[in-house]
């Protein structure tokens, strides 16, 4: 056995009610004039956080969007100097985070985020932005948050639609750290828990939104798989849903939703010690099979068709996706990629 494994310096603090103690937090962080981060769906909850903090608001920005586009970064900046904010307080899913986070990678501002989806990117040191239709990614412990809070009950009241995929995003983060170049016994322990508790909390949301013991295991897995992102890197998977997103604006949770079945199933037998850990977690049989049997279960698109791709866009993306790639247990070839790509645009089983 041999293994190197770094543990980042993150602060979390989780539990239902828990939002209550966002204004002494940002106190332990020296936060005065917090910038107020959020997108434009999630304003009433951002007004309360708002009023929550008293004098320590320093101002609102309620433009974050999916992908961290670099020209909406530099509006939130410039409010952030207008205004002598001194910290961050993202409040949100994966945009409003990533804002968070490029925010802090371009000023090293303190950050304090409360997520209210799955997405998990909250407890990694990694920033995904896009310009001029290209997705890049960048690592560095500048832009990992010092603090979140996580509170089962800010996600309520999120609809079952962006639940499902939202989880299944974090699952995908789970499933490649087990096969990540730099994978290690502590997380890959996390890693099966988190998919554990993602599958068994998923489908009782779909069922009923208001069931907060899901609700809770459900968070409990994403802050999981987030730590298993943040700590190893990352395989095909992400490179693709990068390339898809960042290139075609697809949604992000969306088209990890649908790809995971996917991509899991091209280093199926690449990866027998980690295809073994999912099986495992998804109570047994093939893994690729039953995540696509809970992607079609939770999830809102069940193909790249759906997306309204085209199968001449499917080459372009094809074409993308081999450029700098990242390490995959199985060789990445353009043809190998381009067949998956066509299997998950018809939909077929994998």
């Amino acid at each position: 056995m041999e293994f190197t494994y770094s543990a980042l310096p993150a602060r979390v603090v989780f539990g239902a009610g828990r939002r209550a103690d966002v204004p002494a937090e940002l106190d332990r962080l020296g936060i005065t004039r917090a910038l107020v981060i959020t997108t434009a769906d999630q304003s009433e909850t951002c007004a309360t956080f708002a009023a929550a903090i008293g004098d320590r608001l320093g101002a609102i920005y309620p433009g974050a969007v999916m992908h961290t586009p670099v020209q909406v970064t530099e509006a939130a900046m410039r409010q952030a100097e207008q205004m002598n904010c001194d910290g961050i307080l993202a409040i949100g899913g994966g945009s409003t985070i990533g804002l968070g986070k490029a925010i802090a990678w371009r000023t090293d501002m303190p950050q304090l985020v409360v997520p209210t989806t799955y997405a998990g990117s909250e407890m990694t040191p990694i920033l995904g932005q896009t310009e001029q239709g290209l997705k890049t990614t960048l690592r560095s412990p500048k832009v990992l948050p010092e603090t979140v809070i996580y509170d089962p009950d800010l996600t309520l009241t999120l609809p079952g639609a962006i639940s499902g995929p939202s989880g299944m995003n974090a699952i995908a983060h789970a499933v490649e750290a087990l096969y990540a170049e730099d994978a290690n016994p502590v997380i890959s322990l996390m890693a099966e828990d988190s998919i554990r508790a993602l599958a068994g909390a998923l489908p009782r949301i779909m069922a009923d939104g208001a069931d907060r013991a899901a609700r809770e295991l459900a968070l409990y897995g994403s802050w999981l798989a987030g730590t298993c992102l943040g700590a190893v890197g990352m395989a095909l998977h992400h490179k693709i849903c990068h390339t898809l997103g960042g290139s075609f604006d697809l949604n992000h949770a969306d088209v990890h939703c649908l790809m995971i079945p996917y991509s899991t199933a091209y280093n199926r037998d690449a990866a027998p010690a980690a295809m073994a850990a999912i099986s495992r977690a998804l109570g047994g049989g093939d893994p690729a099979e039953e995540l696509y049997a809970l992607m079609r279960r939770v999830g809102r698109k069940t193909s790249l068709a759906d997306f309204g791709l085209t199968e001449a866009q499917l080459d372009r993306a094809a074409d993308l996706a081999v450029q700098n790639p990242y390490y995959n247990p199985r060789p990445v070839t353009r043809d190998a990629v381009r067949g998956m790509l066509q299997a998950a645009f018809e939909g077929r089983r994998p």
